[in-house]
């Protein structure tokens, strides 16, 4: 077997699903081999709720899914990762399970049946004196008589698709379905209730997904046993965890994750905010990237098109003034804290009345709402980040000076890393700012698109070559091995959809009077959706009418302006869907869409190049997401876990390894050209890759291009392409290179070495990836 590095040089995404298994990986492993990729990354793979396409809803953490190809098929993935020479990269999920089918979940199912007494009740988040002793599982339909379609069917108690066992005795003397219900350990509540009188602990606000608590010895022992068996028998070589921010001891967990597995390569999927940095106690080689994500997108957007946009943005919502995003999420968290996490909200609230029964729940919860609503980070780990409570604490008290006392009641309590309450109130935390941020105010602050997404800080409009130098500088001598994304199964836009939306900024004129257009011909009503919306359609245009019905759908509903999840407005609805027809069914619609798209497709072609050859290049472990080899356009999920057509990437692949080198068009084969050459120069020269130095350009263009040595390895990326074209080109813009001979591995042309004008280092295309010319013997 091969010698398999303990840090991959760059990791490949795959998603595992029922329609493409882990056999079809391991067939997939020579493609990924010839492309450059160093190791396989997959999609969680343990038993997961049938028909589920992403795997986080692990039922049974025993066993390799078999929908997905069961253990033989990790074996044959495994097998053909490492006589590749390649490694395996394994997501798992800790912090909780899919109980959406009781059925299919073991653990959950004899809580139900069992109750407290169930020996897994402990492996459960649930407040069972809060429902009285019993689990309450919100899933019944409004209306008071709801219990009436409860029916007895064996040894279980079903409502209509959902099943539920009957404990040993209740049902012996012939009692009917509701008597019964009566009689066990569980209560099925309207599902509305689920906002405020739930009593487990949930994965964000998704009833489906019940709490796990894994600082329990014998549950992290059970629950990580055929993790764990995966690393100490060779089957995989890594593993990346989801959501850490949920488990009450994330450090610890990684202790324990580390002490199991002998320290393997393990990543955390860890949202950092603004200049927030990963504690340096983890137990983990860093993040799966979402920060360099937004790095590399901001290098790209104009900082001169920001007040036009947010001009554009202040019309569309018929103010006086640009809205502020710290404003606008204080309201959104705060929202959510009063509404789909008002449980976690009101379990705090509890917590703190054990300790303090004479204190006021209703005031208790009001300040805990408050510190959730201005907290600056996701969590902090205590006595790691008190700051961030002091900071919250702070800005609570201004926003609400009559909660004051309040809260300077809780904060002994919330620092005290003892407490349960402070425990809980770190795992909450997360989950207000994913819900409130990511899930809402990223489909409200519609300005520029591209900059809501995950791990990015919407604030941040764009930043200049020497700061995105200095981060990476940064990334480089801190977390060398952290992992670098461009688009993830959780990304709301895909990596080529962001890069033409970043277009937008070096023509926010241009834009205005397009979208102007396009809202007189269908108009809706929601301005900042109307821009929201318009934007995915350019950014990912052609897409089909069946995708940006899926997409307007959703970030309407997440946006929660004009029509919602829990209360869908048909009229508004039906206007946003006419819009979406209108770009397939009237030809002025049409014909403005594919116009604008055909002024700006070779800028985000560009913008999709420079981002694609930095992100592989550029400090860190890079990770190309299945199918962005080639141009990637998806939009948020479930979109972006769509099939792969590898056949078509195959003919691509072969033909640029045998040499060619293809226009910059809409087939993507130019983007597959640098993502081949980078991947394989990277794995097959890493001396080459050792260190960051910024290099830089001279001359009235100089801010177009973004350029650094790694070692040896030399990348230089366009910026900013409209505005290079605006004028005569490069003009004599040169770049000082290293003193010796260098080939471009893109298009094999050579430079000597010293000062190189760009624009002979840019003539095929907007990106190079230069080297020391290796001597033959």
């Amino acid at each position: 077997m091969a010698n398999i590095t303990a840090l991959p040089v760059s990791t490949y995404r795959l998603q595992i699903t029922a329609d493409f298994t882990l056999f079809a990986a391991a067939d997939l492993v020579d493609y990924l081999k010839t492309l450059g990729a160093d190791w396989v990354y997959i999609s969680p793979i343990l038993r997961s709720t049938q028909g589920s396409d992403h795997g986080y809803d692990v039922v049974d953490n025993s066993i390799v899914d078999p929908a997905r190809g069961g253990p033989e098929g990790l074996a044959a993935l495994s097998k053909a990762c490492h006589e590749a020479g390649m490694g395996l990269l394994v997501d798992i999920v800790p912090n909780h399970l899919g109980v959406a089918d009781a059925t299919q979940t073991a653990w959950w199912w004899d809580v139900l049946e069992k109750g407290r007494d169930s020996r897994y009740a402990e492996a459960f988040d649930i407040d069972w004196d809060f429902g009285g002793g019993k689990l309450r599982v919100p899933v019944l339909a409004d209306g008071d008589d709801a219990l009436d379609d409860l029916k007895i069917v064996g040894s279980e108690l079903h409502y209509f698709e959902n099943r539920y066992p009957i404990s040993a005795g209740t049902a012996d003397d012939g009692a009917s379905p509701r008597e019964v219900h009566d009689r066990q350990n569980y209560e099925l509540i309207n599902w509305r209730r689920a906002d405020s009188e739930l009593n487990y602990r949930r994965f964000f606000a998704v009833n489906t997904l019940a709490g796990v608590r894994v600082e329990v010895p014998w549950v992290f022992e059970e629950s990580h046993a055929e993790i764990v068996r995966w690393i100490t028998e060779g089957l995989a070589d890594g593993l990346r965890v989801d959501h850490p921010d949920g488990l009450a001891d994330p450090g610890g967990y990684l202790d324990t994750l580390a002490a199991a597995t002998g320290g393997t390569y393990v990543l955390v999927e860890k949202i950092l905010e603004g200049d927030e940095r990963l504690p340096a106690f983890w137990a983990t080689a860093g993040t799966t990237g979402y920060d360099a994500l937004a790095d590399i997108d901001r290098v790209l957007v104009d900082a001169k098109g920001q007040d036009r946009l947010d001009a554009i943005d202040t019309a569309l919502r018929d103010r006086a003034q640009p809205v502020e995003w710290k404003t606008l999420i204080h309201g959104t968290k705060r929202g959510i804290a009063d509404g789909i996490l008002n449980s976690e909200v009101n379990r705090l609230a509890r917590e703190y009345r054990v300790a303090r029964p004479e204190s006021d729940a209703a005031l208790v919860a009001d300040a805990v709402a408050e510190l959730l609503a201005c907290f600056p980070v996701y969590r902090s780990y205590l006595p790691s980040g008190a700051e961030h409570l002091h900071e919250a604490a702070e800005l609570a008290r201004r926003h609400r000076p009559e909660l004051s006392s309040t809260i300077d009641e809780l904060l002994p309590v919330l620092l005290d890393p003892e407490q349960p309450m402070a425990v809980r109130f770190q795992q909450t935390s997360g989950m207000v700012m994913a819900k409130g941020v990511e899930d809402t105010a990223f489909y409200r602050y519609t300005r520029l698109g591209s900059l809501t997404e995950v791990g990015a800080d919407p604030e941040e409009f764009s930043i200049g070559v020497a700061e995105f130098h200095q981060r990476q500088s940064v990334r480089q001598a801190s977390l060398p091995g952290s992992m670098t994304t461009l688009s993830t199964h959780d990304t709301k836009r895909g990596e080529d959809t962001r890069a033409r939306i970043n277009v937008l900024s070096e023509v926010p004129d241009r834009w205005e009077s397009v979208l102007g257009h396009l809202r007189e011909l269908a108009p809706l009503g929601d301005g900042p959706l109307e821009n929201l919306l318009w934007e995915a359609i350019v950014g990912s245009w052609p897409a089909s009418r069946e995708r940006l019905h899926g997409y307007a759908e959703k970030a309407a509903r997440e946006a929660g302006n004009s029509t919602t999840w829990t209360g869908p407005d048909e009229e508004f609805e039906a206007r946003m869907h006419g819009v979406v027809d209108s770009v397939f069914d009237d030809a002025a619609v049409r014909g403005i869409v594919e116009g604008f798209v055909a002024e700006i497709a070779d800028a985000g072609w560009s913008n999709s190049l420079s981002a694609k050859l930095v992100q592989l290049t550029a400090p860190g472990v890079p990770d190309v997401y299945q199918g962005s080899e080639l141009w990637e356009t998806s939009l948020v999920d479930p979109d972006n876990r769509r099939p792969v057509d590898y056949d078509i990437r195959r003919l691509y692949l072969e033909a640029v390894s045998a040499g060619a080198q293809p226009d910059i068009d809409e087939t993507g084969a130019a983007k597959l050209l640098v993502t081949s050459r980078a991947l394989r120069l990277r794995r097959d020269r890493p001396e080459l890759f050792t260190r960051y130095a910024p290099l830089e350009a001279l001359g009235e263009k100089a801010e177009h291009v973004v350029a650094f040595d790694r070692g040896g390895a030399v990348t230089l990326a366009v910026r900013l392409p409209v505005g290079l074209a605006a004028g005569d080109g490069w003009g004599d813009t040169a770049i000082t290179l290293p003193g010796h001979e260098l080939e471009d591995v893109l298009t094999g042309a050579r430079y000597p070495g010293g000062t190189v004008l760009l624009s002979n280092l840019f003539r095929k295309y907007p990106v190079a990836l230069l080297a020391p010319v290796e001597v033959t013997s």
